[in-house]
């Protein structure tokens, strides 16, 4: 089904990137992973083939990481991460189903006696399409692909809180279609606001847009970001973190 484009200046363009550039560039160097608050946050990410990035969320209790990276190497170094700083992991949260997301999930929580939680759309997408991402993927990245993937082994639905103690509670928002077959986004409620948006945002990158029509990802970026505090830090799958006033950028580049 065809859609109109609005034109676009070039000039109107420009003045996008320029406010998406600042949104990033305006972040200091302890959001750009080191944390916010009581809350260290620890980046991981995937150097070769995507430079795709990883979360562990820190409290004396314990650690959450959201999402586990694609490769077999990448994936076992981020659960070296997590042995180094010696807490136990809580949990593994799958925000998206692409398996440069969810392929790493059998290293990180091996085991290790840690639940993984998705939204049940997440869930169905993943366990759907890991034949056809096996039977593709593999041949490409050969002892990279991980043959020991695993699965979520719970579902959490829209509206739910996962909560680890002071400072390590998440709200679940379920997307449904937008960058891939089914998106979903954790929000840290924490004493500053911190959202783990995946890759519904590509923070000045190329987008990948196989999956979804453009439509659906449009009108998944408003959502729920129109409850989210102008200076709510956006931590996704690819690049820095920004602010919400990237999001504006995100739309006109699609």
């Amino acid at each position: 089904m065809s859609r109109s484009i609005p034109k676009l200046s070039r000039r109107a363009f420009g003045a996008d990137a320029l406010m998406a550039a600042a949104a990033v560039a305006a972040l200091d160097a302890s959001a750009q992973c080191g944390g916010t608050g009581a809350t260290p946050i620890h980046c991981t990410e995937q150097e070769v083939a995507f430079p795709v990035v990883a979360y562990i969320f820190e409290r004396p209790e314990g650690l959450v990481v959201v999402d586990a990276l694609l490769t077999d190497l990448a994936s076992k170094e981020l659960r070296a991460e997590v042995g180094a700083i010696g807490k136990p992991l809580q949990a593994a949260l799958l925000a998206h189903p692409h398996p440069d997301h969810y392929a790493g999930l059998g290293n990180l929580v091996e085991a290790l006696d840690a639940p993984t939680f998705a939204v049940p759309g997440v869930n169905d997408v993943v366990r759907r399409d890991d034949a056809a991402k096996d039977a593709l993927i593999s041949g490409m990245f050969g002892p990279e692909w991980p043959t020991n993937r695993s699965f979520p082994t719970e579902t959490v639905i829209e509206g739910s809180t996962l909560d680890y103690g002071p400072g390590l509670s998440f709200q679940v928002t379920d997307i449904g279609p937008a960058e891939s077959f089914h998106d979903s986004v954790f929000v840290l409620e924490a004493e500053a606001s911190v959202a783990f948006v995946c890759d519904r945002i590509f923070s000045l990158k190329h987008a990948y847009m196989s999956d979804v029509q453009n439509s659906s990802k449009l009108a998944a970026i408003d959502q729920p970001m129109a409850k989210m505090a102008e200076d709510t830090l956006l931590f996704v799958g690819y690049g820095m973190p920004a602010t919400p006033a990237l999001l504006q950028w995100q739309k006109t580049y699609l």
